[in-house]
């Protein structure tokens, strides 16, 4: 059995669907599929709107109607065989009379796999494996945390050439540049969790939210929830506290206990961003999965280091992360003296982790 090129087609049209802008990040996966007659001609297609709507197969279903039977699903996750907010895709399939089903990426999660064992049982052609890379690539957060029980964990931080997050006297702004500030709120978007210790709350009072270059605040739906860890109590007025997102005091200094906690409230990908204290627990506990840094040429010769300490004593014990990409960030504005490009390192620990 294999897969016809408009299939082919049809999944990466299910993959762009999938990946449909706007789409609240949330516990599941983001799911594509398209039905396809016997002439390879497109029937309907849905996508997943955020927990609690329509899988995808479904809304393909539902705008098909009796026009679903006899066609092939092109879909971009296994179909679920379980029920939970919905019913299981998997059964309706089965009761939509569909032929054929292409799927990319299996179901990691044990609780929902198994659709592939139960379509297949009914007679129903399956082909999986078309586009895995891609659609595991779209649900990287996801995936991981089904595999691991814990949020998918990003760090990331600016630094001068010499390695400082902050001036002597505690200024941090702007240590990177424009350019690398807006890069930074894209990669906000991508996690549905931002966090920060109570430290940093406490001495620059950030805000925390995924904005534009103008400074405007995405909607409040889109925004990920900001996490501030640590005992200390957070100022009344910090910015943190705004209406702009929601925010949530995790009174641990425990690395694994918040992770457990916010896995528990359905949360899939961390966006760490500081300070060093915080950023070196989680470093010391093996719970970064990916470190994004910004480097900006600037040097201050003192001041607060990008990261504290680590516990290591020797060249030899040194963490060496592996660099997966390299980017220049140009200027925003080349008549800006101190707006100069920066380098974004983006880089994967390393280990099992």
């Amino acid at each position: 059995m294999s897969t016809s090129p408009a299939e082919r087609d049809a999944m990466r049209r299910a993959l762009a669907l999938a990946a449909t802008p706007g789409v609240p990040l949330g516990p599941n996966p983001r799911v594509g599929c398209v039905l396809l007659d016997d002439e390879g001609r497109t029937v309907a297609e849905g996508h997943h709107r955020g927990a609690g709507t329509a899988h995808a197969e479904a809304d393909a279903l539902r705008l098909a109607g009796e026009h679903a039977r006899g066609t092939t699903a092109v879909v971009t996750l296994e179909p679920c065989n379980h029920t939970g907010r919905t019913g299981p895709c998997a059964g309706a399939l089965l009761a939509a009379g569909v032929r054929r089903v292409v799927f990319a990426q299996a179901d990691p999660n044990p609780v929902a796999a198994g659709g592939a064992t139960t379509l297949r049982e009914a007679g129903v052609e399956v082909e999986q494996g078309l586009l895995a890379d891609d659609a595991a690539a779209l649900n990287r957060a996801w995936t991981f945390a089904v595999t691991h029980g814990r949020p998918l964990v990003t760090w990331k931080l600016a630094t001068t050439i010499d390695g400082r997050s902050a001036a002597a006297d505690g200024t941090s702004r702007w240590v990177s540049s424009a350019a690398a500030r807006l890069d930074t709120h894209r990669l906000r978007a991508m996690a549905d969790t931002m966090l920060v210790g109570t430290g940093t709350v406490a001495v620059d009072d950030p805000l925390l939210t995924v904005r534009d270059a103008d400074g405007v605040p995405a909607p409040r739906a889109q925004q990920p929830l900001r996490v501030v860890m640590g005992e200390r109590e957070l100022p009344a007025q910090a910015r943190v506290l705004n209406d702009d997102a929601e925010t949530l005091h995790l009174r641990t200094r425990d690395p694994r206990a918040a992770l457990t906690e916010l896995q528990q409230r359905e949360r899939r990908h961390v966006f760490l961003e500081g300070g060093p204290t915080l950023a070196a627990a989680f470093l010391r506990a093996g719970l970064v999965d990916e470190i994004v840094a910004y480097v900006a040429p600037v040097l201050l010769g003192s001041g607060l280091a990008g990261v504290g300490d680590l516990g290591i004593g020797t060249i030899a014990a040194a963490l060496r992360p592996r660099v997966t990409d390299v980017t220049v960030l140009a200027p925003l504005d080349p008549t800006d003296p101190h707006d100069q490009p920066n380098v974004r390192l983006t880089l994967a620990p390393g280990g099992d982790h």
